[in-house]
């Protein structure tokens, strides 16, 4: 069985081993997002010194797309050792002698230089990267030629990380000055993942835990502990899902935190999804824990539909039943959803009816004008409802007595099936058999026809 109106286009992302920028960027290109869109839109960014490497790696033997942003200076933000070199000896881990760990992998930008204040003297030491302030940062994204919804995402991002490192300094968003993440290597990740984000026309993104792990990382002010403050802000300030696990190393970058905070609508998973489609985004550390972000293209299936009617209703004390009979044919038979009365007893002590009809918005005053017409009611009163419904369909079956219509209704998984009246009213009278006969005659072709 498939599903139509009922099915939502959503994002998962699966963040068990954290998230960052590139490999946010490279998970949505590798789910679909269109690479000549995105290189278009980045030759167009108001900023020089870099270039876009797009290439395929193998993260613990998992094909991944790996997005690297290439400078034209010599990049050393992807040292370890001066990033965990002091855990390295108190917990014995030698990566710094893998040699994948630093450039083979492309260590991704953002798990290092994304940490602006915690990072900057180290970013001192190697090479100048431009010191900028939001309002240099939203410039630069307003001048590239993207979607207005996707400079729209960009600012948000970088609006979120300006809060976030207001918060940990104790200052405000307009004095906040971006070292590392002004610049252009993470101005490009993040319009990357708004254009690709954009391109694939998402409408939720579920994102029910991020994987943190645990110890310390050194930054201009000492030894800190992990997650770094702006992560730990942007996870306040969002509620984001944090998981801290035990796994030595920084496995959330502020970027990929931020991305989360400006996109995540829901975080818990729908119990029952369709995967579309899985892409892998390669991060750049060799850590124990397999090192890339997993996204999925989904749909939702549900099994209840939400919409919008009106009830009408009126007090009728003075028809015949052949007035209030004739005005049900014509209520139905001019787009009324459902139809009914039930008896009353007004206020001068005499017998009467409630005329109820269930309708849409769109058919509301032709009805009126029926119950006005056809009866002798003088006032109607309405009523605007939100209603849940069970998605059904329609199908036509064949049986020994002749064809039949059926309603078709999900529920829990399951399909339940109920033969339209008229049909089967008819081929009793076409049969001369019982009602029950031909009814369960009905429901054993349908089942047929639905398992094939």
């Amino acid at each position: 069985m498939t599903m139509n109106e009922n099915e939502t286009r959503s994002l998962y992302f699966e963040c068990s081993s954290g998230i960052s920028g590139d490999m946010a960027v490279a998970s949505l290109l590798d789910l679909g997002a269109d690479e000549e869109v995105l290189k278009t839109v980045l030759a167009t960014v108001p900023a020089s010194g870099f270039k876009v490497e797009i290439t395929r790696v193998k993260k613990t033997g998992i094909d991944c797309c790996d997005f690297n942003v290439i400078l034209d200076v010599e990049n050393h933000d992807h040292d370890m050792e001066y990033l965990f070199g002091h855990e390295h000896e108190q917990h014995h881990h030698d990566h710094h002698e893998h040699h994948e760990g630093h450039h083979h992998d492309h260590e991704e930008h953002d798990h290092h230089h994304e940490h602006h204040h915690d990072h900057e003297e180290h970013a001192h030491h190697h090479h100048h990267h431009e010191h900028r302030n939001l309002a240099d940062v939203l410039k630069i994204i307003d001048g590239t030629k993207m979607t207005d919804n996707a400079k729209k995402i960009a600012s948000k991002i970088f609006n979120i990380v300006a809060e976030a490192e207001a918060k940990a300094h104790g200052t405000t968003i307009d004095q906040v000055h971006f070292h590392e993440v002004g610049a252009v290597d993470s101005i490009v990740d993040i319009i990357s993942f708004a254009v690709c984000f954009d391109n694939l026309n998402i409408s939720k993104v579920y994102v029910n835990s991020i994987y943190e792990g645990c110890g310390t990382i050194r930054c201009a002010h000492g030894i800190l502990p992990v997650p770094v403050p702006a992560v730990a802000a942007i996870v306040e300030n969002a509620e984001l899902p944090l998981e801290m696990g035990k796994d030595h190393g920084e496995f959330v970058t502020p970027t990929g935190a931020a991305l989360l905070a400006a996109v995540a609508t829901d975080f818990s998973l729908p119990s029952k999804i369709k995967v579309l489609k899985t892409g892998y985004g390669a991060g750049k550390r060799t850590y124990e824990r397999p090192n890339f972000l997993r996204a999925m293209l989904v749909e939702e299936k549900t099994t209840t539909l939400s919409d919008t009617i009106v009830k009408l209703e009126s007090n009728i004390d003075d028809c015949s039943g052949e007035q209030l009979a004739f005005t049900m044919e014509e209520l139905m038979s001019n787009g009324a959803l459902d139809v009914h009365y039930v008896p009353c007893v007004m206020k001068k002590n005499r017998p009467a009816y409630i005329l109820y009809v269930v309708c849409n918005e769109s058919e509301r005053i032709k009805l009126e004008e029926i119950i006005f017409r056809h009866t002798s009611t003088i006032g109607i009163r309405r009523q605007e409802m939100e209603r849940t419904k069970l998605n059904r369909r329609q199908i036509t079956v064949e049986t020994k007595f002749g064809s039949a219509e059926c309603k078709i209704v999900e529920i829990d998984g399951s399909e339940r099936i109920y033969p339209e009246y008229k049909s089967v009213s008819e081929l009793c009278r076409k049969s001369g058999l019982p009602y029950s006969e031909v009814n369960m005659e009905i429901l054993s072709a349908a089942n047929s026809s639905i398992r094939k």
